[in-house]
């Protein structure tokens, strides 16, 4: 669309046509409207362009992802702000174009002081939220694909937009929340420098359970399992109340969807050896009962 536009205005400065001086200005104007708007049209698709070429060499569906997730967040908001100037620059040329407007913008200028007033109040949030999502590309307290808490919800970062940030919920949700609220608001990052996490799992037995015996199955159970990634284990009894233990099983795991389920697999096969190998270690209350003659 660019090239033609430009070879036609080219051609009709050097080649005089036989029309109207009302029309020919008509035509001249809505050529330049065109050529304008192709311009704006081709830099925003070689944006675009560029951000596929460089995202090519950085992959998200690995294991470790890292350097991708800053590159991928860094792109996204640097390619959407890129192409809100681009309009912004577009418009403006567009509507310079035209005589009418361009006596506006004359004396907006001559009054300069009440209008940079009106305007600059009117796009406050606006720009806040402009310098936001610069402000997140440059320091990335979040990253695309991060896995985040946010208003007690677990999810993870699926698009970062000038003005709002979209949470994907694990249950399918989406919480839409302001770019503003992650530099204004504390949240946690589960992903800021590694994907790997601890969980935990705890379990109440009564005092006669063998905790050496628990331990060394809950090696193997983690030995066996597909979601440990063996960097770490233990258990500990983490508390002793009048009624029953209370243990604590921590493992490592590669990521935080890892993670859930092992400690979902720890959970229920410790429960079934308990239950099964050691039914009376289970918690109970006892009592005790005097017979009176």
């Amino acid at each position: 669309m660019l090239l033609p536009l430009v070879l036609v205005r080219v051609l009709a400065g050097l080649v005089p046509v036989p029309l109207p001086a009302d029309m020919l200005t008509v035509l001249r104007e809505g050529l330049n409207v065109a050529t304008i708007l192709a311009f704006g049209w081709t830099a925003i698709r070689s944006t675009s362009v560029l951000k596929v070429v460089v995202l090519q060499r950085y992959r998200l569906d690995v294991q470790d992802n890292l350097e991708a997730r800053k590159v991928h967040t860094q792109m996204d908001i640097i390619i959407k702000i890129l192409g809100f100037l681009i309009i912004l620059i577009v418009v403006s040329m567009v509507l310079m174009s035209f005589d009418g407007f361009r006596r506006l913008g004359t004396s907006l200028l001559a009054s300069a002081g009440l209008a940079g007033l009106v305007l600059g109040f009117a796009a406050q949030r606006s720009l806040g939220n402009l310098l936001a999502g610069i402000q997140i590309a440059l320091s990335q307290p979040i990253r695309i694909d991060d896995v985040v808490i946010v208003e007690g919800e677990w999810g993870r970062i699926e698009e970062i937009t000038l003005t709002y940030v979209v949470v994907a919920i694990w249950d399918k949700r989406r919480m839409i929340l302001p770019i503003s609220y992650f530099i204004e608001r504390p949240f946690q990052n589960w992903t800021r420098n590694t994907a790997e996490i601890l969980g935990t799992v705890f379990l109440y037995v009564d005092y006669t359970v063998s905790v050496d015996v628990l331990r060394a199955e809950l090696h193997r159970i983690l030995k066996e399992s597909s979601y440990w990634d063996g960097k770490g284990w233990a258990l500990q009894v983490t508390n002793a109340t009048d009624r029953a233990l209370e243990l604590r099983a921590l493992m490592s795991a590669p990521n935080s969807p890892d993670a859930w389920e092992l400690r979902c697999e720890v959970r229920e096969k410790l429960l079934a050896f308990i239950q099964h190998e050691y039914p009376e270690s289970l918690p109970r209350i006892r009592a005790e009962a005097q017979m009176s003659n």
